[in-house]
């Protein structure tokens, strides 16, 4: 497995709720942001630029909270349930 080496740190806010976002870079020089949403649910790009990364990052992941949400409601929905 590749190392990575943490360059930033910074958070988003979505719907009142904070998002950690991590930049790394990779032995190969490439920049990849996460965001963990679960235990093995972790949003991933990438970008030539710590500015590009981000940008990316913070466009995208409003759109996968908000997938992720409305994946476990209909769940809920299906069994009966509120969630």
């Amino acid at each position: 497995m590749a190392k990575k080496k943490l360059v930033h740190k910074d958070h988003v806010i979505h719907e009142g709720k904070a998002y950690q976002i991590l930049v790394y870079k990779s032995t190969s020089g490439r920049l990849f942001a996460e965001t963990p949403l679960g235990i093995d649910d972790i949003i991933i790009n990438d970008g030539a630029s710590l500015e590009d990364v981000l940008e990316k990052h913070n466009n995208i992941l409003p759109l996968a909270i908000t997938s992720r949400k409305i994946r476990k409601d209909r769940h809920w929905e299906s069994v009966g349930n509120d969630p």
